[in-house]
């Protein structure tokens, strides 16, 4: 295993690195954003630098500095970036949200972490907040990236807001700067000194465990520390491009954010829309780009649909070669021992096992990259080098078709909480079946565990199941306000408990198997809390039990329990015959009336975010037993429960 080594000289703070960069790599583009034509405009380093700088000072008479919590409501963009270095260069955190927040989720954040200012995408997002105006009492000024007319801005000073618009405040800091450039810039500079590396930079909120919001409390060195350990795993050419094209509340594009910056690359903003990606993609020709697990699987079965459309010989090539490249890729890995290693196996009896399959797989391998591979990425444009998967856990079939067409996926792993990346796979030689090595900076061991606690402080062994436990500077300094959430997290010698249970394999590779805690999280990132969608279900007279289920999937499903009183007075009162109590609940009239009353409890009017819907049910005829399916608690055992009804649960997804 190659030697992992930490860059000590990075700054403390992230505004520094960004000035960093732009004294010694002003020339090299920092963004680049379509214009109202759709077209792409390129923006230096220094340019930016200068930007944030009277950005900064116009952000100043907003009364924005030290201490200072500042909310982002709004996707990714250029002004976001400006926005974001403006804020922590005055000693304030943002507290970014993206455009698809209910507004009831918006609110509370606004609300619990006391922003006075608050920056929107486009008013819209404005209306969020305005039409509950008493849930948000200290939010005293709004700011708006895309321009509002007077007409809107009439409406939002009507709720006692002051209203102003992005370009103006850029306008209003140009002035000030222009007054005297080299004094605005010293006094710029020099204050970035004051900002220590514990100070906060950002506030993440992510679910609780009831679904309340927790604001997650990043510090400088949470992300710096993440950027001295890059270089191992993420190369990167000056001035080559990344892709933005996820959610950058998200904490995994926020990272992405700064490496791209650590590495002296342009960021250039894209949309997660197959059309528009590619397109993207050909112009910016970006050397690696960001996503979650969704995208990636979105784009390999959109090269499956387009070689269906095309049909015949083109079609049965494709799958042909398709089989082969995934073949030759486990044989491969078989001969030079890239292999994940979950118990103790034989390298030389499996480097003989691959050998003659490879050596035969060989040449068709290269008639398919001549026919096949290379044509596929060439639509990911000339200079990308690999994909970067993080948010959610990688699908087996999405991770073979990469390999299939010699394109490197590099999947990581993390938490919110960390900042958020705790492992990533080798660049060079990325090993399917795990997340790769934990970062340098982090001490990481992995104990016994019970229903998501700690039962063991004693490190297990190679190969061995248990929660995963992390301690470092990548942990977060908190949640907000709640000190008490803080303590059953992080215990007294700065061990976070992630959650998580895996094992470290014999080659000494990090292996994500399961979730110990509730918190599910979708292919795209989504992070969904069960337990409030289950207590909803189960107000229903109809619902006894009812547990959601969507751990790395598109979405959500539920195994319910019905309420076997409710249902046979339901079945008799609508003439309903049957024989069996079990007969009954699969009669389809029954499912029917399940899906209809979990269709219109978990709903957007309800106060449900689009991404918790549930889509399929199953019913069970029997209740839920405790010492199997129930602990002694009565708390569902949700992985002895995934476990009885798999095959079940398998006909959902």
């Amino acid at each position: 295993m190659r030697k992992m080594t930490v860059d000590y000289t990075l700054p403390k703070n992230i505004p520094l690195l960004f000035k960093k960069r732009a004294q010694e790599f002003g020339n090299l583009y920092s963004q680049a954003s379509k214009d109202e034509n759709g077209v792409f405009q390129k923006y230096t380093y220094s340019e930016v630098y200068e930007k944030i700088i009277c950005f900064t000072s116009a952000l100043k008479t907003l009364g924005i500095g030290k201490g200072s919590n500042v909310a982002i409501i709004s996707d990714n963009r250029k002004e976001w970036l400006i926005t974001d270095f403006a804020i922590q260069s005055l000693g304030g955190a943002d507290v970014p949200r993206g455009c698809d927040s209910m507004g009831n989720e918006i609110r509370f954040i606004i609300d619990f972490a006391d922003c006075e200012v608050a920056f929107f995408e486009n008013y819209a997002q404005i209306e969020k907040v305005t039409c509950e105006m008493k849930e948000v009492p200290n939010l005293k000024k709004v700011v708006s990236f895309e321009t509002l007319d007077e007409t809107q801005i009439a409406a939002v000073k009507a709720f006692g807001l002051e209203v102003f618009n992005f370009n103006q405040l850029m306008a209003k800091g140009i002035e000030i700067a222009k007054a005297d450039w080299e004094k605005t810039k010293a006094d710029y500079e020099a204050a970035l000194q004051t900002i220590e590396a514990d100070d906060v930079c950002t506030m993440i909120f992510t679910s609780g465990t009831t679904g309340t919001p927790k604001g997650v409390m990043l510090t400088h060195r949470n992300f710096m520390s993440q950027l001295s350990v890059v270089h191992n795993y993420m190369p990167g050419k000056d001035g080559e491009w990344f892709l933005s094209i996820l959610p950058i509340w998200h904490s995994f594009e926020r990272l992405a954010m700064y490496v791209a910056i650590l590495l002296k690359n342009g960021i250039a903003y894209s949309k997660p829309n197959a059309r528009v990606l590619l397109a993207d993609m050909k112009e910016i020709q970006p050397r690696l780009m960001p996503g979650v697990p969704r995208l990636w699987e979105a784009l390999a079965t959109g090269v499956e649909k387009t070689m269906q459309k095309k049909g015949g010989v083109t079609y049965k090539l494709y799958k042909f070669f398709m089989k082969v490249g995934k073949a030759y890729a486990n044989y491969r890995d078989e001969v030079t021992g890239n292999i994940t290693r979950e118990r103790k196996i034989n390298k030389v009896a499996r480097f003989f096992h691959g050998l003659i399959p490879f050596i035969l797989l060989w040449p068709l391998r290269g008639l398919g990259d001549f026919l096949v591979y290379r044509k596929i990425r060439a639509k990911f444009g000339k200079r990308f080098v690999f994909a970067v998967s993080g948010g959610g856990a990688l699908q087996k079939e999405t991770d073979d078709f990469f390999r299939a067409i010699n394109l490197k996926m590099v999947e990581g792993y993390g938490l919110t909480e960390t900042a958020p990346a705790i492992a990533f796979r080798n660049y060079r030689r990325p090993q399917t079946g795990c997340v790769g090595t934990v970062f340098p900076t982090i001490e990481m061991k992995i104990v016994k565990e019970e229903d998501g606690q700690v039962a063991g402080t004693e490190p297990l062994a190679e190969g061995q199941r248990g929660l995963i436990l992390i301690r470092g500077p990548h942990v977060m300094k908190g949640y907000y306000k709640r000190p008490d959430l803080t303590e059953k997290v992080i215990d007294k010698d700065g061990w976070l408990n992630t959650g998580d249970v895996g094992l470290v394999t014999f080659d000494g590779f990090l292996k994500i198997t399961g979730r110990a805690k509730d918190t599910i999280v979708l292919l795209d990132g989504e992070n969904i809390e069960p337990v409030g969608i289950e207590n909803a279900l189960c107000a229903s007279e109809f619902i006894e039990s009812a547990i959601v289920l969507g751990q790395d999937q598109k979405y959500l499903a539920s195994l319910i329990v019905p309420c076997k009183e409710a249902i046979e007075k339901w079945a008799k009162n609508n003439n309903i015959i049957y024989d069996t109590y079990e007969a009954l609940v699969n009669n389809p009239q029954i499912k029917k009336l399940i899906e209809k009353i979990v269709n219109d409890t978990i709903s957007l009017k309800k106060g449900f975010r689009t991404c918790e819907k549930i889509f399929k049910i199953a019913l069970l005829s029997e209740s839920f037993k405790v010492g199997r399916e129930l602990s002694a608690k009565l708390e569902m055992k949700r992985f002895k429960i995934a476990e009885m009804y798999a095959s079940l649960i398998a006909t959902l997804f």
